[in-house]
């Protein structure tokens, strides 16, 4: 992103910049004349000193006394720069020498003989000078104003004077000026900077205040005011800007107490719910929202509840709907009564009820979900002359930092009760991002989708699991219970109640039952054509929607007068809630059924006390105990009686009774001990792929 300076930065860059720019210029202008007027002086002191001495040793070279040459180049070598100084006779030779310099050649150079020459090197200077006799008289102008012209006398040339001068301490009072300079503009950026930015600051200040002022105020901090520490047209800024403040917070607060007022009435018309007098699922988002902020913001922990009754449609079916809206009113004040000062209840639609548990753990969260549930499951609904038990599954989702909006978490909340219901209802599931089960859940709405897609691939299959005796005895037929399953995307196992309830909801189970129904006579096919056959009691679950489906009793109608030898080898489980509400029908396919030998189990029996008076209208062969009571029968005796109740019921009518549910060897042992024929469950055996089933014993 690119930068942009602020009015203080732009400040002091007006007042240091120009001064930069000339102080970096006269740096450079008087470094440059210094280097120039250093390097001038030597060549000019060079020049005087050679041209001095041509005269001083003509004397010593004519007459050819070295010792008064030495003792006259000796003097001269004594100033500061020289190397050395030499004389050179006429032949070129050295005749005396004072100092260093290599003057060998110098006569073969070609060196001028009116004029003094310059030799430059790197590190010093080099200067000859002509040593000519006085008397004789040379007329250089003309010999130059005359182009190709001789002068009509020659100087008589006695010899040179050599003078090497060093440049060391030249370069030397170079290098010091310019450091020197350097220092000197340094210390005056500085020193400007430093003004500048105190000026600056003074400057700027009080507008950088007004700026944060009027930034707070246009986003709602109407209680913003900036210092009136400034005079004349700064000062009367900061009195405007606060005056403005003044006036728009005094606004603003008459205008927010009647949009309290008015909008205390709307809520209060709009946020609850007209049959239970809960708030509405609207006003209950609302809260969530709020809830999710102040953990997103503040760190704080909160627990949603998301509650769906079991078997509320059996009430529904078999009593009306008025039956329904009265349990619907009745359990929402016995949830109220439970219900603490912080939290919040309030009913979503239909049957399903929300929980806000703000500043609550989930351990505490979970003991308040379990008091709900227990209330739920030891109240009895009456409808004339008719009790009814209901449950309730309860999915939990904690929220906290890593929740992300209202949606996700009230969908993940319904996934939770999904799998809680899945787990044999009446449960509390609470909400992990890697829980597999609730992964199933997610986007109930693609169901339709992938369930005709899964059906067009052939990604459904079957697993199963056996019913085995109680007592360990044989009756030489293996009974297994056939489980529908889906294989996902990434071939990972899809359980049935992922996707049955939007099957149920969209009209698809009898498509599914069909599937189910030919893939099992299939597998008859299969084991009876085996040598020897294998002998197996397939029980099929059918839905409520495939009993009402006259096309699909039709079709498996027919598949049985094609294949009437399977007969046998079928037993179809039909839940409480189907048989009760279908119960003409049911009776009747039934009657079809038996025809061909098969059998039939009514399944989740005594989820509603009323079942027992349907019960004896039913011709089934296998009474299948809700699991629900089945799972806590070591710790609930209310549960342990229900179970007993229906055993003995099953016995006077002659049907032979299987537990779901059987999760532990305590669970076994006391269904042994009632004397219930059959069980199923996991601590029973788990299930399987269809393949191992075509294995004999």
């Amino acid at each position: 992103m690119r930068y942009v300076p602020g009015i203080r930065g732009r400040v002091i860059g007006l007042a240091v910049l120009p001064m930069a720019i000339v102080g970096v210029l006269l740096f450079f202008q008087m470094i440059t004349s210094k280097i120039e007027d250093l390097d001038e002086s030597l060549r000019t002191r060079a020049v005087a000193i050679v041209r001095q001495l041509g005269p001083a040793t003509e004397y010593g070279v004519a007459s050819g006394n070295v010792e008064v040459l030495r003792t006259l180049l000796e003097k001269a070598a004594i100033e500061p720069d020289i190397r050395g100084v030499a004389v050179l006779a006429g032949d070129g030779q050295l005749m005396v020498q004072a100092g260093l310099g290599n003057w060998n050649g110098a006569a073969h150079a070609g060196l001028p003989t009116t004029r003094i020459q310059q030799i430059e090197y790197k590190e010093h200077l080099v200067y000859y000078a002509p040593i000519t006799r006085t008397e004789v008289v040379v007329d250089d102008y003309q010999a130059q104003d005359v182009p190709g012209g001789r002068a009509s006398e020659s100087p008589q040339l006695l010899g040179w004077v050599a003078l090497d001068v060093s440049r060391s301490a030249t370069l030397q009072s170079q290098r010091e000026a310019i450091l020197h300079s350097l220092a000197i503009l340094l210390a005056g950026l500085v020193a400007s900077l430093y003004l500048a930015w105190r000026i600056g600051r003074q400057i700027t200040r009080p507008i950088l205040a007004l700026t944060h002022a009027v930034s707070r105020i246009g986003e709602g901090h109407l209680d913003e005011r900036v210092a009136q520490d400034s005079n004349a047209e700064l000062g009367m800024l900061q009195r405007g800007v606060n005056h403005m403040a003044s006036h728009l917070e005094a606004m603003h607060g008459q205008m927010q107490e009647k949009i309290d007022m008015a909008t205390a009435r709307l809520v209060y018309q709009a946020s609850h719910d007209a049959l239970t007098g809960l708030i509405n699922r609207r006003e209950f988002e609302l809260r969530l929202e709020r809830a999710l902020q102040t953990a997103l913001q503040q760190g704080r922990e909160h627990v949603l509840c998301y509650m769906d009754l079991d078997q509320f449609k059996v009430i529904n079916d078999t009593c009306g709907h008025a039956a329904g809206d009265e349990l619907l009113r009745q359990l929402a004040l016995l949830l109220k009564g439970n219900l603490r000062e912080r939290d919040t209840l309030a009913r979503l639609g239909g049957d399903e009820f929300a929980l806000l548990l703000e500043n609550c753990g989930v351990a505490d969260a979970l003991e308040v979900a379990d008091s709900f549930r227990n209330e739920v499951q030891r109240f009895r609904f009456k409808w004339g002359d008719r009790v009814f038990s209901i449950g309730m599954s309860v999915g939990m989702v904690a929220i906290d930092r890593t929740s992300s909006d209202v949606a996700s978490l009230l969908t993940a909340a319904d996934a939770a009760c999904y799998v809680a219901k899945d787990r044999g209802r009446n449960q509390i599931h609470l909400y992990e991002t890697r829980d597999s089960d609730l992964a199933r859940h997610r986007g109930e709405m693609q169901w339709v989708t992938r369930i005709h897609r899964a059906l067009e691939e052939k990604r459904l299959y079957l697993s199963w699991q056996e019913i085995r005796r109680t007592d360990g005895g044989s009756e030489g037929t293996r009974h297994v219970e056939l489980l529908l399953r889906m294989r996902d995307d990434d071939d990972s196992e899809i359980l049935p109640m992922a996707f049955i309830p939007a099957a149920e909801r969209y009209a698809i189970m009898p498509a599914l039952d069909t599937w189910v129904i030919e893939e099992t006579l299939r597998l008859c096919h299969r084991h009876l054509a085996a040598a020897p056959p294998l002998h197996c009691l397939f029980a099929i679950n059918l839905s409520g929607a495939s009993l009402k489906d006259p096309e699909f009793r039709r079709t498996l109608l027919a598949h049985l007068q094609a294949s009437p030898e399977f007969g046998p080898h079928l037993c179809f489980e039909i839940t409480e809630t189907a048989a009760i509400g279908n119960l003409a029908v049911v009776n009747g396919f039934i009657d079809a059924m038996r025809g061909f030998g098969c059998r039939f189990a009514l399944d989740d029996f005594g989820s509603g006390l009323s079942s027992f008076t349907y019960l004896k209208n039913l011709k089934v062969d296998y009474l299948k105990i809700d699991g629900a009571f089945v799972r806590d029968i070591v710790h609930n005796p209310v549960d342990r009686s229900m179970v007993e109740a229906i055993h003995r019921i099953g016995q006077q009518m002659g049907l032979r009774t299987v537990a779901e549910y059987v999760e532990s060897p305590q669970i076994l042992a006391l269904l042994k001990e009632m004397g219930v024929d059959y069980v199923q469950g996991m601590s029973v055996h788990r299930p399987e792929p269809l393949e191992t089933l075509c294995k004999p014993e």
